[in-house]
């Protein structure tokens, strides 16, 4: 490693094979040293899980020109062995892509494990970065496709890792959400966007099998419409990066009805205590 150059950990949950990685790798390198450290096969949809049941794997592969580690396990698995096993030192940020496939609206954000990495990232106080680009749905729920070009979203991505490695994390965020629409370019426009609620209306597919036993698919469709300023809108209908500034902190407000329903819960708890006491002397009583 280069005496005083910076250092980036760079992740995903598509695999060490995605061509995504190779692009946000090489975009990182445009700015410090990059040293991938990513699951050995795709965790996608695997969200914040870690593995503590079995021991896992680490093997140094070889993709082109990069240092790269294969784990057999989650991206959040992958951040904390990078961070605390492989790497040479703290990484002065952590990126996450590209995936293959947009991830926006909570629907999106809490299932996956390219956002996921950086959560686990952003947990550990190593500020990250999630990117991710739109696909065809034929070509994100496919078992053999050509991946996608991920150039143009490789050269934004670049950018945006260079200014926070120069400036540091923007104020009012811990995260950055990236994401990208599948016909990108370098002069596409760039949102600054709120989390969306959904983008998919949920669906359950129920079949039988062979003997007769129910199985079940779970399926969304995708909706048409999104609240303005929000990261679908940017994707889906404004054909523009979004760029999401996320944060750890999910606590809600102390508010009034809240103390309201302490209160109850404790006198309710307080009247089941004297009752039990008057049953078991009662009951002591009658022995």
């Amino acid at each position: 490693m280069s005496a005083g150059r910076k250092l980036v950990m760079v992740t995903n949950d598509d695999s060490v094979q995605s061509n995504g990685i190779v692009a946000l790798a090489r975009a990182a390198a445009r700015h410090a040293e990059a040293i991938i450290v990513a699951p050995e096969q795709p965790q996608s949809a695997t969200a914040l899980s870690l593995t503590f049941h079995k021991p896992l794997r680490v093997a140094k592969v070889r993709r082109e020109e990069l240092e790269c580690y294969a784990v057999s396990g989650t991206p959040g698995d992958c951040v904390m062995i990078g961070v605390n096993k492989v790497l040479p030192r703290k990484p002065d940020l952590v990126v996450s892509g590209i995936n293959i496939g947009d991830n926006n609206t909570f629907q999106d954000i809490f299932a996956s494990g390219t956002v996921a990495a950086a959560l686990e990232s952003a947990i550990s106080g190593i500020p990250a970065i999630a990117f991710s680009m739109e696909v065809s749905g034929e070509s994100l729920f496919a078992l053999e496709y050509d991946q996608p070009d991920f150039t143009n979203a490789g050269i934004i991505a670049g950018e945006i890792i260079g200014d926070v490695l120069e400036n540091g994390m923007p104020r009012g965020a811990e995260i950055l959400n990236v994401n990208f629409p599948s016909n990108v370019e370098p002069t596409t426009p760039i949102m600054l966007t709120e989390v969306g609620r959904r983008k998919y209306t949920d669906k359950v597919i129920v079949r039988r099998d062979p003997r007769g036993r129910a199985y079940y698919w779970l399926f969304g469709e995708r909706l048409s419409r999104f609240p303005a300023n929000t990261d679908a809108e940017a994707i889906v209908v404004k054909r523009s990066v979004s760029i999401t500034p996320l944060v750890l902190g999910m606590s809600g407000s102390i508010s009034k009805e809240l103390e309201g329903m302490r209160q109850r819960v404790q006198v309710s708890l307080g009247r089941t205590r004297k009752q039990g006491r008057a049953r078991a002397k009662l009951d002591g009583a009658e022995k």
